[in-house]
């Protein structure tokens, strides 16, 4: 039985990404967007291009990233990675597109928060929900948390320095 609570790993990987996917911060996804996420299969490869891109954006600096300028959909996700060149880069030498990078974040979030609730006694599994990606993400929920603890938070700028 997993007893081992994964949500502080989770809620770290999602302060990570929040100024990349600001849509996260609590916003509904439009449902075609919503469908995609949890249609989408996390794998092996998914993962390591993933982790490779989220290494190679360790210290880009997003501008237009507060609360004002939150995005509400996968698509104006995309568009904020592909507006900053460095992100963009990072994320194509993955071998991602940046839409890709956003879903897979999406879908590990959307997993670790299921995964961190069906610890609770009773508790079924969320409609629409993958228990497969249910189960990868606990079997990869440390290295997400190392990959995490390594990766620069604050990857707003405050202010645009020339």
């Amino acid at each position: 039985m997993y007893r081992t609570s994964r949500l502080p790993g989770a809620i770290a990987l999602l302060a990570i990404l929040m100024p990349v996917v600001p849509a996260a911060h609590g916003q509904l996804l439009p449902d075609a967007d919503a469908r995609e996420v949890q249609g989408y299969v996390l794998t092996e490869a998914g993962l390591a291009r993933y982790a490779q891109a989220t290494r190679s954006l360790n210290g880009v600096r997003f501008q237009d990233c507060d609360d004002d300028s939150e995005v509400r959909s996968l698509a104006e996700a995309a568009a904020k990675i592909d507006a900053e060149p460095r992100a963009k880069a990072a994320v194509q030498a993955a071998g991602m597109t940046s839409r890709e990078y956003v879903v897979f974040v999406f879908s590990l979030v959307q997993n670790g928060l299921a995964s961190y609730a069906l610890q609770t006694p009773g508790a079924k599994l969320p409609a629409g929900v993958s228990m497969a990606n249910v189960e990868f993400f606990r079997a990869h929920a440390a290295e997400l948390e190392r990959l995490a603890a390594e990766t620069d938070v604050d990857s707003c700028d405050e202010e645009v320095a020339e």
